[in-house]
């Protein structure tokens, strides 16, 4: 079997959908992906990650109940699958790698 790579908005989606865990919509993860990182992404581009990772068996998703304040209309939640929690892991564990193998050396960088 051919092992699946996601590239990094895709991995921190996934993560954010974790973060959030049973509360992950696109807006609550546009919001969050924001707090944590500083980074401004679209709505569309959340919706495009979320659909990618969705076709690669990575992220689940169910439809919430219709509220007032979204004018009757309904949230889709998504969660992250286990093949998702196993993909964020062997991520975790090969950047854990590298980072074991690089010389002390290598990354000295001066503060002011």
């Amino acid at each position: 079997m051919r092992k699946t790579y996601i590239g990094e908005l895709e991995e921190v989606v996934l993560l954010t959908v974790a973060l959030l865990y049973d509360q992950a919509y696109g807006v609550a993860i546009t919001h969050e992906i924001k707090a944590q990182t500083g980074r401004n992404i679209s709505i569309s581009a959340i919706h495009s990650t979320l659909h990618r990772l969705s076709d690669k068996g990575f992220v689940n998703s169910r439809m919430g109940g219709a509220t007032a304040e979204r004018g009757g209309r309904r949230k889709r939640f998504f969660t992250v699958t286990p093949a998702g929690s196993r993909i964020l892991h062997d991520i975790q564990q090969t950047r854990e790698q590298l980072w074991q193998q690089i010389p002390a050396q290598a990354l000295q960088w001066k503060t002011i």
